[in-house]
């Protein structure tokens, strides 16, 4: 059995030598425009990496950066409250 799959890849080795070998080379014109929508396409990918990249990096920051921000409402809540009393005539009314 292992006879046979030697002599099947050297075949296949000897089709493909032999294929490239009398290829013809294409006549085919590519414009500018071709390289330009590649080179914008690796652009937004690079771009969109970045993106994603950064935002997994400055989460942690941003949920820090709302923690201290809570906390020092949560603290200076009750002063407020506490040092100006609402009555009911300056309150605000819900409109309807």
């Amino acid at each position: 059995m292992k006879s046979n799959m030697k002599m099947l890849s050297l075949g296949t080795l000897a089709i493909m030598a032999a294929t490239l070998l009398t290829a013809m080379p294409a006549q085919a014109y590519v414009g500018p425009g071709a390289g330009l929508s590649l080179l914008s396409a690796l652009w937004a990918v690079l771009a969109a990496i970045f993106v994603a990249v950064g935002f997994v990096l400055l989460w942690p920051i941003r949920k820090m950066m709302r923690k201290r921000k809570r906390a020092r409402q949560a603290k200076s809540e009750p002063a407020n409250t506490a040092s100006t009393p609402v009555s009911n005539a300056t309150a605000e009314q819900p409109k309807a």
